[in-house]
């Protein structure tokens, strides 16, 4: 016992004496750069009017309401489709003739509109501001139409919404959980950096001078990884959704418990990988090539259900496909940690199954396993 807490103390005030995992904060920082603005505003939005009414003001004022774009007037469709392939603008509206006069009529009528889909986020943000203010036009024009009627209302507004509907946000891992990449990318950064962290404190141990050391060493200086890790978590999984402005439920002790199980079975497998590669380079290429795979295999870009079932195996072999799932439900969600419960035993399964299988390749490699089973062999024949 007294071995396992020197080493410990050992390496942890070394880790913080030497504190390059702080390095993982300049990556934060980094990140941070990109919503120093806040969020997109004011999109160049082009629109066509070609039925010149005042309901086509309306809908245009309406659109000019949103924060997010920003209408142009526009005299003719083929000059502000080529400024859509020039990127000057982001999409085109083309109001057509007859506009007024269709929906004074009750006709279908349709609005075109023209897009730049190679910018993902600017595209969808605009698709959304110009649905909401269609629909925002188009009661208004319906509340006006039957106010004129004689309508009261109570009258309107029982024909206009006839179902009172209520919005409830609910956990949902199927095809909606994939959007959720922010808590997926964290999780990585937090597997990633304890990954070459005790990956890199296996591979010294192995190489002391004076041998291999005693298992209270092992067990003693990978635990001190642990304190400055969930650390990292509240870091990652409290304060920076919080300065980013993004949904943050669960409080410090949740993360925490959540935190720990997920630490040990990545602590687990780059046992594994160590008694696998056992040298230095082999392992930083190993992991700078399995970081991205491992990203999409978490479920975070592709719903796991959507995964072919030899893929989706795999995908629950990764301590980061179960972490994902865990903390965005609960600290995103609002999902209870009993609902998780199963997520942080299969953590502590995949933990276990590591560093046992870890064990039995070190065994194989060094002739431990070898020399035990020729024993027992020798013990039974005489």
């Amino acid at each position: 016992m007294s071995l396992y807490w020197k080493s410990f103390k050992d390496i942890l005030i070394r880790l913080l004496t030497k504190p390059i995992w702080m390095m993982l904060f300049i990556s934060l920082a980094l990140m941070g750069l990109v919503y120093m603005n806040q969020t997109i505003r004011d999109l160049p939005v082009a629109v066509i009017d070609l039925d010149h009414s005042t309901t086509s003001r309306d809908l245009i004022r309406q659109l000019n309401t949103s924060s997010k774009i920003e209408v142009i007037p526009y005299s003719d469709i083929p000059q502000a489709i080529a400024d859509i392939n020039n990127q000057k603008i982001f999409a085109a509206i083309v109001i057509p003739n007859h506009f007024e006069a269709f929906l004074m009529k009750n006709k279908d009528v349709t609005v075109l509109g023209y897009g730049d889909a190679s910018n993902r986020l600017a595209n969808g943000l605009i698709q959304q501001d110009i649905l909401a203010s269609y629909k925002a036009f188009l009661a208004s024009f319906h509340n006006n139409t039957m106010r004129n009627s004689g309508f009261q209302d109570e009258q309107i507004d029982i024909i206009l919404n006839p179902i009172r509907s209520q919005t409830v946000a609910l956990f949902n891992p199927g095809a909606n959980f994939a959007a959720i990449t922010f808590p997926g990318l964290l999780v990585m950064l937090l597997q990633h950096s304890l990954m070459i962290a005790s990956t890199r404190t296996n591979i010294a141990l192995h190489s002391l001078p004076q041998g291999k050391p005693p298992k209270a060493v092992f067990l003693g200086s990978l635990s001190a990884l642990v304190p400055i890790w969930l650390f990292l978590s509240i870091i990652l999984f409290v304060l920076w959704p919080w300065v980013l402005g993004y949904r943050q439920l669960a409080s410090i002790p949740v993360i925490l418990m959540m935190t720990f199980p997920f630490l040990f079975a990545v602590i687990g497998l780059s046992k594994l990988l160590t008694e696998c590669l056992r040298r230095v380079e082999m392992i930083y290429l190993t992991l700078s090539f399995l970081t991205t795979p491992v990203f999409y295999l978490s479920g975070t870009i592709w719903p796991l259900e959507a995964m072919p079932t030899w893929v989706w195996c795999i995908s629950h072999l990764l301590p980061s496909t179960w972490a994902v799932n865990m903390i965005a439900g609960v600290n995103q969600m609002g999902l209870s940690l009993s609902s998780v419960g199963f997520n942080m035993l299969m953590l502590f399964l995949l933990g276990c199954f590591y560093i046992i299988l870890g064990l039995f390749i070190s065994g194989l490699r060094n002739g431990t396993l070898r020399q035990r089973f020729n024993f027992s062999s020798r013990s039974k024949i005489n």
